[in-house]
């Protein structure tokens, strides 16, 4: 069996991106369409699927690193902020998104919340994302 770590990153969260997009449980808010993902971008993202992007990465970095929390996530994705002349300064993610991930995710089976240390992938998110993986390394669905 191939383990998440082992497979291009690219590649495991754009199959994985996909198969969410099938499910019911995960869908973009409609004032997804209209938000930057944090102080430190000037713009809205420009991919029309990019929450359920946004999701498998959230999805395979609880996979990684969980339990983890909502703010951990929120300096993981996000980044540097222009300042003017002024250096950059790490700028967190918005938090309304990641928290909006985190709540479909556990909607629809994939993590659970412990108590005081944050989120971890249940037994059913651990065999979709090395089912996920798999198809990944043998490249996609046939």
């Amino acid at each position: 069996m191939v383990s998440v770590k082992s497979v291009d990153t690219q590649k495991l969260i754009g199959e994985l991106s996909q198969k969410l997009k099938s499910m019911k449980e995960i869908s973009a808010p409609e004032w997804a369409k209209l938000v930057k993902t944090g102080s430190h971008v000037e713009r809205p993202p420009q991919n029309p699927d990019w929450w359920y992007v946004r999701t498998a990465a959230v999805l395979r970095k609880i996979y990684l690193l969980g339990p983890i929390g909502t703010n951990k996530l929120r300096n993981w994705f996000g980044g540097k902020k222009q300042r003017g002349v002024k250096p950059e300064k790490h700028a967190r993610a918005g938090g309304k998104i990641i928290r909006t991930c985190l709540q479909q995710l556990e909607a629809a089976g994939f993590i659970k919340q412990v108590k005081g240390k944050g989120r971890i992938v249940t037994p059913k998110g651990q065999s979709f994302l090395e089912k996920t993986a798999t198809e990944a390394v043998k490249g996609g669905k046939k």
